[in-house]
């Protein structure tokens, strides 16, 4: 799975082009379907920018239209708002990262007086860490030391009562693959994990209106894709539209533990 992943990554860079945002986001699954980007609310756009830069070795969007910058695998995408909430005791209790060296990252956050949480063995078997970024943002790191880049994005990790379940609602509706990593029974949109725990508080409150407010898959074909999506019984609470300003598509819906989630057409040329 280290190998497969460090292998997407790389496959997708080596196509990178100057201008091009394209390669940013792995390939679709057959189902059209890969990982977008997680959108925060922040009170600081600029130090939000300088973080995920200076740590994470991101780099700025190449249109113009959206505030946010770029990791291998997806865009984190900004809004300045205040946040209600932490990411941490949500049902989305934090995003992870595969980092090429661990000790280094965590001297730069030291040195950067960011909060290290914990260093641990991870359920795969490596070196891990937590890190709280600016508004509160939870971060996971872990270590894959074949990595050919800084970071590249790696997890979203679900905290609820009855995560098998939830775990079928996103293989089944979103068409997302059944996977697991480690003990974790889990799903994957192209090169993103999604990983389901069973939470220890009742019950996790959702993401909307906080420091994570909402994570976003591109879809190929999106308009065909939502129509499958009402059809199969889901609602949305934005149906699919263009937002010809920005050259995309969207639409959005909530999941049933209360992510809320945008679906895209168009963001990877950001």
């Amino acid at each position: 799975m280290r190998f497969l992943l460090a292998s997407a990554i790389a496959c997708s860079l080596s196509f990178a082009l100057p201008g091009s945002g394209e390669a940013q986001l792995l390939p679709p699954n057959e189902a059209g379907v890969t990982m977008g980007h997680v959108h925060l609310n922040v009170t600081d756009i600029e130090a939000h920018k300088k973080f995920w830069t200076e740590h994470f070795g991101a780099t700025p969007l190449v249109k113009e239209g959206l505030q946010g910058v770029r990791v291998p695998g997806m865009l984190i995408l900004l809004t300045k708002r205040d946040p209600t909430h932490a990411t941490q005791g949500t049902v989305l209790d934090h995003f992870g990262f595969k980092v090429r060296s661990l000790p280094e990252m965590l001297v730069s956050f030291r040195a950067a007086g960011v909060t290290v949480q914990s260093e641990f063995k991870g359920n795969e078997g490596f070196p891990n860490a937590y890190v709280v970024g600016p508004d509160n943002v939870r971060i996971e790191m872990q270590e894959d030391t074949t990595l050919p880049v800084r970071a590249a994005s790696h997890h979203l990790h679900y905290m609820l009562a009855d995560p098998m379940a939830h775990r079928t609602w996103y293989v089944e509706k979103l068409a997302l693959t059944a996977t697991r990593r480690g003990t974790f029974e889990t799903a994957n949109a192209s090169g993103m994990n999604l990983t389901f725990s069973a939470s220890k508080t009742s019950p996790p409150v959702g993401t909307r209106g906080g420091s994570l407010d909402h994570v976003g898959f591109e879809v190929k074909d999106l308009e065909a894709y939502c129509k499958k999506l009402e059809a199969s019984g889901i609602t949305l609470d934005v149906p699919y539209r263009k937002v010809p300003n920005l050259g995309i598509a969207i639409a959005f819906l909530t999941d049933p533990s209360g992510v809320y989630i945008e679906l895209t057409e168009g963001l990877g040329a950001y």
